[in-house]
């Protein structure tokens, strides 16, 4: 079921992508031939108005076809006939959408009420210590834990210590290591015991048990803040990631490699992240997917020929040139990125495989 959320959430945050051209090209009246879900062979069509909306087999996006888009016809209704501002902002609302996305999920999560990391010092009510990570092979998974499970008490024989505080975690656990010891966990609302036994010489980093621990709290805004909140918060993510791709792109230019902990992952790599998400609560998925849509906002509007700012790129160029490039040109120069995007995705593609299995 969690990967069927992540597949649908997935597939929804393309479909997006494509409204949004889909409604600035209906609003500048450029004939759009076909909205599509999924790409073909056809499945289902049906036409209302002029056009024709779609079912298609290959569930792996959508796709919007507007007529003279890929140049050729420059007809009063066309998208070559339109002024350059028109077929502009036809572009961008595409990757506006994902910023669209961003700010609902995000001002929904404030909404719920957002996690929020906090350290044992701070005094709080309902503070709640989460698994945030599980070590493969480590006594935690052989016990059936997972991300997202709340430590709520640990039991030995006769006694039982409520749990607050990570450090109470850790200090009750060092005690006993090497014996077994009653986990009392939450899931999904559901309570229940499981048992474990500590390791006295665990591997370097993982802790006896093997699990990363947090304490959290959830903070929640009225429903007329919550929006406000989330359009702060889509801003900062942007900014941060704008920040740290910079840097990213800075050291592979200056030959440093990527940076200690950063790698490149594809769609096989952010399906196993969103599912983790997924198992740490609604708030975190939200929080995951809004964060994956700033990425592809992001990615969408970088000036690469087969993007949207690749093709934002081609239409600078015109109104400098004040003529249109040639149109097997920058059909050639397009092919080329998109192949190169291609073996690109593959590449992350099998890289993915490796790590995760």
């Amino acid at each position: 079921m969690v990967i069927l959320i992540v597949f649908i959430s997935f597939i929804s945050l393309v479909i997006l992508h494509e409204l949004g051209h889909f409604f600035m090209a209906k609003k500048f009246g450029v004939k759009v031939e076909e909205f599509g879900i999924g790409y073909p062979p056809r499945i289902f069509g049906k036409k209302f108005g002029e056009t024709l909306y779609s079912l298609n087999l290959l569930p792996f996006g959508a796709f919007v076809k507007i007529e003279g888009e890929e140049g050729g016809i420059e007809s009063a209704r066309s998208f070559a006939g339109k002024p350059i501002w028109q077929r502009a902002l036809i572009l961008l609302a595409g990757v506006v959408s994902f910023w669209l996305v961003s700010i609902v999920l995000l001002g929904i999560v404030f909404a719920i009420g957002v996690p929020q990391a906090i350290s044992d010092e701070i005094e709080a009510v309902d503070s709640m210590v989460q698994i945030v990570a599980i070590a493969s092979n480590s006594p935690a998974e052989k016990a059936g834990i997972q991300v997202g499970d709340i430590i709520k008490e640990l039991r030995i024989k006769n006694y039982e210590l409520g749990i607050d505080k990570v450090k109470e975690v850790q200090e009750f656990i060092e005690v006993n290591n090497g014996q077994e010891v009653v986990l009392i966990i939450e899931r999904d609302k559901e309570v229940f015991e499981t048992i474990l036994v500590p390791r006295v010489q665990p591997p370097e980093g993982e802790g006896s048990m093997g699990v990363g621990l947090a304490r959290t709290v959830l903070i929640d805004y009225p429903w007329y803040v919550a929006p406000i909140k989330g359009i702060e918060a889509c801003w900062n993510m942007t900014s941060a990631i704008v920040i740290g791709l910079a840097q990213v792109f800075g050291n592979l230019i200056q030959g440093k490699g990527l940076p200690p902990g950063a790698q490149f992952v594809g769609p096989l790599g952010i399906g196993s992240l969103m599912t983790q998400a997924a198992r740490l609560g609604v708030a975190y998925y939200l929080q995951f997917v809004a964060m994956i849509s700033i990425y592809l906002a992001i990615f969408n509007i970088l000036p690469i020929p087969a993007l949207d700012g690749g093709k934002l790129l081609f239409l600078g160029i015109e109104k400098i040139r004040r003529k249109p490039i040639s149109q097997k040109i920058e059909q050639n120069i397009t092919g080329i990125f998109f192949v190169l995007l291609i073996t690109l995705m593959i590449w992350v593609t099998i890289k993915d495989v490796i790590r995760l299995f």
